[in-house]
């Protein structure tokens, strides 16, 4: 037992409120300044500076400076996937809001799970590229298929390119909301970017959620998701 990793620690880092906080708000993908995560979770400057330092000493969090200015990111996808999954467990044990915010049906519909797309539409995506034999999953990992490697060339995305980094490819990421698995890994962040290259969606400001244009919902399903 004394051998084994101390999720203790772990675990009691990200059970402060004000460091789940923070970690949700670095869920959207983007590096913050300290004054931006003190805003985001109400608490003053030298409480956030006290709670980044713990995080930075588990390495939850990373930073990188710019000039005088310190910008705040999750360490890597390992944690994202470590919040997501702990978001499901909490929406399936019951510990939801008692209020809805106003932002949750859009976060419900598409929002950024760290890189990729999460919430409905992400479920789609993934849903549509399993029925059209894209990706399978073989001895419990996800796999791109060869029909799904031409289908990624045809849209202009080098599967070559994206399994050369230290990310793994493909990766079903359980989708909190849904439910389902939406597609996570290296190809989940390039097909978001890629619907934001083409103006099919947003990111919402201050939001994880992803606003999709009508016009871009209706190319994202006949693409992905075909009748």
């Amino acid at each position: 037992m004394d051998d084994d990793p101390n999720i203790v620690r772990v675990a009691a880092l990200i059970g402060d409120r004000a460091r789940a906080g923070i970690l949700t708000a670095l869920m959207a993908g983007e590096a913050l300044t300290a004054t931006e995560l003190a805003e985001a979770v109400a608490v003053t400057k030298q409480t956030i500076s006290s709670h980044l330092a713990k995080l930075l000493g588990a390495r939850l969090v990373a930073v990188e400076i710019q000039g005088r200015h310190r910008y705040f990111r999750l360490a890597d996808c390992d944690v994202a996937q470590l919040l997501e999954s702990l978001m499901g467990v909490a929406y399936r044990s019951g510990s939801v809001r008692i209020r809805p915010s106003p932002r949750e049906p859009a976060l419900r519909k598409a929002r950024v799970c760290y890189d990729h797309l999460a919430g409905e539409l992400g479920v789609l995506v993934f849903d549509g590229l399993q029925r059209q034999r894209l990706l399978r999953f073989v001895g419990g990992d996800l796999q791109l298929t060869e029909q799904g490697r031409r289908f990624c060339r045809d849209i202009g995305l080098d599967t070559q390119v994206l399994a050369q980094g230290r990310r793994t490819l493909c990766r079903a990421c359980l989708d909190w909301s849904a439910r389902r698995h939406h597609l996570a890994g290296a190809l989940g962040a390039a097909l978001l970017n890629r619907c934001f290259e083409h103006g099919w969606a947003r990111r919402a400001k201050g939001s994880r959620a992803v606003s999709f244009t009508a016009a871009g919902e209706r190319s994202l399903r006949e693409q992905f998701s075909p009748a």
